[in-house]
């Protein structure tokens, strides 16, 4: 592992389609969820210390100590590095310079942490195929394994089961607006009621088996299955989400969803003209924090 400080991007998410489909006995909620991650990102810089692993973080509200996911997936990997491949003791300093919003619906902890253990296994020459650090992933949250994924892809169960898809949003401009508001996902979840869902209402000949979902959801036609059954629950906080989304779509949006938990909501746009005279009147006439990304090209930026 070099003593040389390395730079990795940790990209966000955002979930084009989101319906729940049951909830486990371990607490869990069952899932299917169309992911795509964008360009949108944050910065993780590692450097080899002696045997202590730290974090640092630009965002003051992000703790750097052992709660935070990008130190707990350091842990887990050097605790399995040292035990089941015998490897050498190893300490880290972690920088995160964050852009992406914290507890924005957007994955910036998750992707944090699978990029650290991409990172490290980089680092020590790759010891681990990608679905064994998935395994590992997995165990720090249900969208780690995503991450380390890094393409767009249909997950299933609780998000551990990835389906790639391509080419789902080529072409197309991305505006998320972020509320000054942050929104804890496990509260969402608590109180979402499984039996008021409006999935099966909204989407009645739209089959949840990934094959059928692969047939539906295509290129040119995604913005007729954006979809969110965590969008009612926080819209019902925050006014603000209905707000943003007619917004955007007065604005010439095709599309617009609240991802993950929320509170982030993102238009799609065809137009990339549109889309950067959208972001310049958002950014300077609203109290929003605006950014433009697009879909991240995961065939050329996943880590080799």
């Amino acid at each position: 592992m070099t003593t040389i400080p390395i730079s990795h991007i940790s990209p966000a998410k955002i979930n084009l389609f989101l319906a729940v489909t049951g909830k486990r006995p371990d607490g869990y909620h069952e899932l299917v969820t169309l992911m795509c991650p964008i360009t949108l990102a944050d910065t993780v810089t590692i450097k080899r210390t002696r045997r202590k692993i730290t974090v640092s973080c630009s965002d003051p509200d992000v703790p750097e100590d052992e709660t935070n996911l990008a130190h707990r997936a350091a842990r887990l990997f050097w605790a399995d590095w040292t035990r089941e491949k015998k490897g050498e003791l190893f300490g880290a300093h972690i920088v995160i310079k964050k852009r992406i919003p914290v507890a924005a619906g957007l994955g910036g902890g998750s992707s944090n942490a699978a990029t650290v253990l991409l990172a490290l296994n980089r680092f020590f020459g790759k010891p681990y195929t990608y679905q064994e650090l998935g395994a590992m992933a997995l165990n720090l949250g249900a969208d780690v394994p995503f991450f380390i994924f890094q393409r767009p892809a249909i997950a299933t169960g609780i998000g551990e089961v990835l389906q790639p898809v391509t080419g789902i949003l080529s072409g197309s401009s991305i505006i998320l607006v972020h509320p000054s508001i942050r929104i804890s996902t496990a509260t969402v979840y608590q109180n979402l009621n499984l039996r008021l869902t409006k999935y099966h209402q909204r989407h009645k000949n739209l089959d949840l088996r990934v094959e059928n979902v692969l047939k539906g959801i295509s290129p040119g036609k995604i913005e007729k299955y954006l979809y969110n059954d965590l969008e009612t629950v926080t819209a019902a906080r925050y006014p603000e989400i209905e707000e943003i989304k007619q917004t955007l779509l007065s604005l010439g949006a095709n599309g617009a969803l609240m991802s993950g938990s929320g509170p982030t909501v993102f238009g799609l746009f065809r137009d990339k003209a549109v889309a950067r005279s959208v972001f310049r009147h958002l950014a300077g006439e609203y109290p929003w924090n605006v950014f433009q990304a697009e879909c991240w090209s995961c065939e050329n930026k996943r880590a080799k």
